[in-house]
């Protein structure tokens, strides 16, 4: 599969390198344009412009959001005939990005961090697209972890905000049960390792089970007994779920203003 990347910074680049591991794009079938040059596989090529070549399979948009309409102005006649171009730009949905970028199937993606090591999650909100498309991108995107379409905006939205910026907010969780633990005696490197291993540990055996996390940690927690009482403080008045609700919300409420943003500009 040949690509035409334009930008690729933090995200962009951890799906290229993935899509390189697992063998779905050969580097020398890759061509990156960026302002600078950033540390990308061996055979990709980078440049300021797109090659004067034959159109690749898919384009992908991976610039900051501000930078559409100076992006599109400068390549969508370049990109008119690629069969479809993907956009990971936060706010931009499939109409904004069709409505610059005529001629290729619009395909919005919203995917997080964890894509790197094929452990991560890609929403896709495309209404309209193909089959042909559908399944291009699904070829694209399948190394990458756990691929979902959605048909409708509020399912999309809600799942970016969840995927995206979940990852953050678990690395915080981490951080604080270190910190718990350096409060209750333990050294800092040891509590950071153990908070971890316990957190990657209970992701993954999350993931392979059958039972619903809710019924893990009531496996973990013996009537009475330690695990049980700190449950106790997280389940008072759903305290947890309620911050974590709040958090997704101020997450989606700022998703929410950026596309008003872009679209007024």
């Amino acid at each position: 599969m040949r690509l035409w990347m334009i930008g690729c910074g933090n995200m962009a680049g951890a799906m290229l390198r993935r899509w390189i591991a697992s063998g779905v794009v050969l580097a020398e079938d890759v061509h990156v344009v960026n302002r600078g040059n950033r540390d990308l596989p061996l055979g990709v090529v980078q440049s300021r412009d797109l090659p004067d070549a034959d159109t690749p399979d898919l384009v992908i948009l991976g610039v900051k959001p501000q930078q559409l309409d100076e992006v599109a102005e400068r390549y969508a006649a370049r990109v008119s005939a690629a069969p479809v171009i993907v956009s990971m730009l936060a706010g931009v949905d499939a109409a904004a990005l069709g409505s610059r970028f005529p001629g290729p199937e619009p395909v919005v993606v919203m995917p997080n961090l964890p894509v790197e090591i094929g452990q991560g999650v890609v929403a896709i909100h495309a209404p309209d697209a193909s089959e042909a498309a559908r399944a291009r991108v699904d070829a694209l995107m399948a190394p990458l972890g756990l691929v979902r379409w959605f048909d409708d905006a509020a399912g999309f939205e809600a799942a970016g905000a969840l995927s995206g910026t979940g990852p953050a907010f678990l690395f915080r969780f981490i951080d604080a049960l270190a910190a718990a633990g350096e409060a209750m005696g333990l050294a800092p490197d040891d509590a950071a390792a153990v908070a971890k291993v316990t957190a990657s540990g209970a992701a993954a055996m999350a993931a392979a089970s059958e039972r619903s996390p809710s019924a893990l940690a009531d496996a973990v927690a013996s009537p009475g007994g330690m695990t049980r009482e700190g449950l106790n403080v997280l389940d008072d008045q759903s305290a947890l779920n309620a911050l974590l609700t709040r958090t997704l919300e101020a997450a989606i409420h700022r998703g929410r203003e950026m596309a008003a943003e872009r679209r007024r500009n």
